[in-house]
């Protein structure tokens, strides 16, 4: 928004600021009154007031659209990747607003502790399915629907996901983690789409949860195929989110800066760095609302401290810009010199 009007002064600047006018002293433009290039500066100003008024409202005031407007109580929320991190939690916190629960993630023994942790303290029912998405099996795929069908299922909350084991150059990147991140974050998030997305469109209503991340909107180098995947799921997710919403089915694509969980690594909370509890709390309490990520379709970014982040980057700087994208560069190859260190020393340790 600030290029366009910064774009609007140059080209007035153009056509109307003459040697003449210079020389003359004139303070006239083109013999229109300077009051318009003002004009323009308090329109811009304006509009980057009300953008702000409007995140301090998506962020602090107005709340979100209620689960029940997708599904009743005793309804079914899928999750995939539900046995830790942020997806355990959509599972713990749905369970708690009586939807049951199917659980789908890759090791069993982690979903049916979860399982039982569920049904005992919320009383709803649920069914636990083990899959590893980075083998894409088909017969995986058909024995997942198969046990879907006949269920009432209101939610869908596409959590799984996979970055890579250390900050990495693309071009030193192991060809198996390069398949594996594209293979989960990309067809895996399409493919269970595809079956659940269907009955919530025969049903005429329904939620499409989609976890991204920041590094989708700020180009991250060495986590370029990660970043990557994030990015598609933008746009995936802005398009499928106008397909499906004159069947009453909302999609919501949700971003993150960091969490702490077994993927970021990180374990200590911060003022910019939420528990899975505090952000999945976030999320399900602003359905339909932008938090920061203004200007992009379907998209929210519900915790305060993120949403800050994402609008001023927006607004100010630019997310894809050199200054940002060196400085995240400059971030993580900090962090791999750590890691490669950290590896390094345990190795010496054997």
């Amino acid at each position: 928004m600030a290029s366009a009007y910064l774009e609007t002064i140059q080209q007035y600047l153009q056509q109307h600021l003459t040697r003449e006018n210079l020389q003359n002293g004139v303070v006239e433009l083109g013999r229109q009154p300077i009051y318009i290039l003002a004009g323009i500066g308090g329109l811009y100003i304006a509009s980057q007031l009300f953008s702000f008024l409007r995140l301090l409202l998506s962020v602090f005031v107005l709340p979100g659209e209620s689960l029940k407007r997708y599904g009743a109580k005793g309804s079914w929320a899928v999750i995939t990747g539900a046995s830790d991190g942020i997806g355990k939690e959509f599972a713990l916190q749905l369970a708690k607003k009586k939807f049951n629960v199917f659980l789908i993630s890759r090791t069993m023994s982690k979903l049916n502790t979860l399982a039982q942790e569920i049904e005992e303290e919320y009383g709803v029912e649920t069914i636990v399915f083990p899959m590893d998405f980075t083998q894409n099996k088909d017969s995986d795929y058909a024995n997942l629907e198969r046990n879907l069908n006949g269920r009432d299922i209101s939610i869908l909350i596409n959590n799984v996901g996979q970055s890579h084991s250390i900050p990495v150059p693309f071009l030193e990147t192991p060809d198996s983690e390069m398949n594996n991140i594209i293979t989960v974050n990309c067809f895996g998030t399409l493919r269970i789409t595809k079956l659940v997305a269907p009955k919530l469109v025969a049903r005429r209503r329904g939620l499409i949860i989609t976890m991204a991340s920041m590094g989708g909107v700020i180009p991250t180098p060495l986590l370029a195929t990660y970043s990557g995947s994030k990015a598609f799921l933008q746009q995936w997710s802005s398009a499928l989110g106008s397909e499906l919403a004159p069947h009453g089915v909302r999609v919501q694509l949700v971003q993150s800066y960091l969490v702490t969980s077994a993927m970021s690594k990180i374990r200590k909370t911060s003022a910019l760095i939420p528990n899975p509890r505090q952000f999945v709390s976030s999320a399900l309490s602003k359905i339909g609302r932008t938090g920061g990520a203004q200007g992009l379709a379907w998209t929210s970014t519900p915790y305060w401290s993120h949403a800050f982040v994402h609008w001023a980057l927006s607004t100010f700087v630019g997310t894809a810009n050199t200054i940002v994208v060196g400085f995240n560069g400059d971030m993580h190859e900090s962090i791999r010199k750590r890691a490669l260190k950290k590896a390094e020393r345990e190795a010496k340790k054997q």
